[in-house]
C-alpha cells in the first residue's frame, strides 16, 4: 500500500511527455520568444500605469507572432485561430502552447535556459488580476502531469498495479543482469498496455504515462547517483576526524578567500551535510519545480522590481517553495547523529534569492558542478594507464592516488567555505551560500594548479550550452 501511496503521489508532479502535436507547439513558443524582446522593455523602473501599456503592447506582440508562426506552419489547422478578433477568441490555443513550453522545460532543465526566464515572467504579468482583466482571460494553465491526464481518462487505477514500478525502472549502463531486467521492463510495460486500455485511454497513451514516469526516476537516479558518489569519495578518502597530513579539510577565515573557519572534522560534516541537502532536493525537484511555478504564476502574490545588487531583479515571496525546503532541512537534521553545521535559514524573496525562478535555476545547477568532478576522479585512473601521463602524474602529484584527494580536498575545502557574494552579510553557511561557495570554485577552476588535469579527462566547462 506505502509503494502506491508513494507512486500515486509522485505522478501528481511529474509532466506528461510530450506528444507530436504538442512538439510543433514547443517550436512555436521558442521561436516566438526567441525574438521577443519582453523583460527588456517591461522591465524597467517606473509607474505601474505605463508598465501597465508596456505589458500588453508586449504580449500583443508575442501572442500575434505565435498566431503567424502557427498558420505559416499549418493554415488548415490555424484557420479557426486567424477568425478570431480577441485574446478571449483563443484562449485554449495560447493557454495550451504555453503551458507546453512550461512542461518542456520542467522535464528537460538544461534546455530553454532563457527562454523559460522570458515565458515565466510573461505569464507572471499576464496572470495578474489588472492584465488578465483587460485579455478576458488567465494564460496560466495548469501543466499536464501523469496523474491529471490519467484522471482525465479514468484510469487512476493504473498507479495501484505494481507492475508500474517493474515497467518504470531506470536501467543504467553498468547495472548487473541488465538484459535480464529490461524484459522484465517490457514485459510489464505490454501488460500494464493491454490490461488497462479501453475506449478511455489507448496503449499508446498509457506507454506515454510510463515513460513519463520511467523519465522522472533516469532523472533522479543520475543525480542522486552522482551526489551519492560524491558522499562516497568523501568517506573513503578522509577520514572524519583525523585529518591525513597534506589533506586536511579546515577552512580559515580570510585565507583562499574563505568566509568560515572550521576545524578537518566541523568541514567534514559541512560538506556532507550539504551534499545530502542536494540530493534530497534532487529527489523532490519535479515537485519542488511545480511548487515555484507556485509561487511565481499566483496572481495574488505581487512582485517588486529592484536592484538586489545583481541587476534589476522580481522580488517576490515564495512560501510554498520556502515551506517544502523546510520540510527537507528538518528530515535531514533528524536524520544525522551530530549537529547541525552552519546556518538553516533559506534565502527566498531577497536580495540573494529574489523569487523562485532563481531558486530553481541555482539547484538546476548542481548536477552541472557535481558531475564533471565525478568523470574527472573515474577518468584519472583511465588515464594513468598511459606512460606518460602516468610520469606526470606520479612526478607532478605523487601518483593517481594522490591527485584525487588533492582535487577533492580543494573541492570539499573550497566550493564549501562561504565565498561567492559580494559582502559578508550575504555569504556565509546559509542554505543558498553553500551552492553559492560551488559556484564560486567552479569559476575559478582555470586558475587552479590542476586545471590541466580536467582539460586532459575532457572537460570543457560547468555551464553547458546557453542556448540550446
Amino acid at each position: 500500500d506505502s509503494i502506491v501511496a508513494t507512486m500515486d503521489r509522485k505522478c501528481r508532479y511529474i509532466p506528461l511527455r510530450l506528444n507530436a502535436e504538442e512538439r510543433s507547439l514547443l517550436e512555436l513558443v521558442k521561436q516566438g520568444l526567441e525574438v521577443s524582446e519582453y523583460t527588456d522593455n517591461v522591465d524597467i523602473l517606473g509607474s505601474w500605469n505605463k508598465k501597465e501599456g508596456r505589458i500588453l503592447d508586449e504580449i500583443d506582440e508575442i501572442c500575434s507572432t505565435l498566431t503567424g508562426l502557427r498558420v505559416a506552419a499549418n493554415y488548415r489547422v490555424a484557420s479557426n485561430i486567424v477568425s478570431g478578433t480577441e485574446y478571449r477568441d483563443n484562449e485554449d490555443f495560447f493557454c495550451e502552447v504555453f503551458e507546453v513550453g512550461r512542461r518542456y522545460k520542467v522535464m528537460n532543465p538544461d534546455k530553454m535556459r532563457t527562454l523559460y526566464g522570458k515565458l515565466v515572467f510573461l505569464l507572471q504579468d499576464a496572470n495578474s488580476s489588472a492584465i488578465s482583466r483587460r485579455m478576458g482571460f488567465s494564460v496560466v494553465k495548469d501543466i499536464k502531469t501523469v496523474y491529471s491526464f490519467l484522471k482525465e481518462k479514468n484510469s487512476l487505477e493504473i498507479l495501484d498495479d505494481e507492475a508500474v514500478l517493474a515497467a518504470t525502472t531506470s536501467i543504467g549502463q553498468d547495472i548487473e543482469d541488465r538484459e535480464a531486467i529490461i524484459a522484465q521492463k517490457e514485459e510489464a510495460v505490454a501488460h500494464i498496455c493491454s490490461t488497462y486500455a479501453n475506449d478511455d485511454i489507448t496503449e499508446e497513451e498509457i506507454h506515454t504515462c510510463l515513460r513519463s514516469i520511467a523519465d522522472n526516476n533516469a532523472f533522479k537516479e543520475s543525480n542522486v547517483r552522482n551526489l551519492d558518489k560524491m558522499i562516497e569519495l568523501l568517506e573513503y578518502y578522509f577520514d572524519p576526524k583525523e585529518p591525513e597530513r597534506g589533506f586536511s579539510l579546515q577552512i580559515k577565515l580570510g585565507s583562499n578567500g574563505s568566509r568560515l573557519a572550521h576545524s578537518h572534522s566541523k568541514q567534514y560534516n559541512y560538506v556532507i551535510q550539504s551534499l545530502m541537502l542536494w540530493r534530497d532536493i534532487m529527489k523532490d525537484m519535479f515537485k519542488l519545480w511545480y511548487l515555484a511555478e507556485q509561487d511565481l504564476l499566483s496572481s495574488s502574490n505581487r512582485y517588486r522590481l529592484r536592484n538586489t545588487g545583481q541587476g534589476m531583479n522580481r522580488v517576490q515571496s515564495a512560501p510554498s517553495i520556502g515551506n517544502a525546503m523546510r520540510k527537507i532541512i528538518g528530515n535531514i537534521q533528524r536524520s544525522i547523529s551530530g549537529s547541525w553545521v552552519g546556518s538553516s535559514v533559506v534565502h527566498l524573496g531577497d536580495n540573494d534569492v529574489p523569487n523562485a525562478l532563481v531558486f530553481i535555476d541555482k539547484y538546476t545547477q548542481v548536477p552541472r558542478i557535481i558531475h564533471p568532478i565525478i568523470s574527472v576522479i573515474e577518468q584519472i585512473d583511465v588515464l594513468d594507464q598511459d606512460e606518460g601521463i602516468h610520469t606526470y602524474f606520479e612526478e607532478t602529484w605523487s601518483g593517481k592516488e594522490s591527485l584525487k584527494k588533492y582535487i577533492l580536498s580543494d573541492f570539499f575545502k573550497h566550493g564549501f567555505d562561504g565565498s561567492g557574494a559580494d559582502n559578508y552579510y550575504d555569504a556565509g553557511s546559509c542554505i543558498d551560500g553553500r551552492l553559492t561557495s560551488a559556484w564560486n570554485w567552479g569559476s575559478r577552476l582555470d586558475k587552479k594548479s590542476y586545471s590541466a588535469v580536467f582539460y586532459l579527462c575532457g572537460f570543457i566547462g560547468f555551464d553547458g550550452d546557453w542556448r540550446n
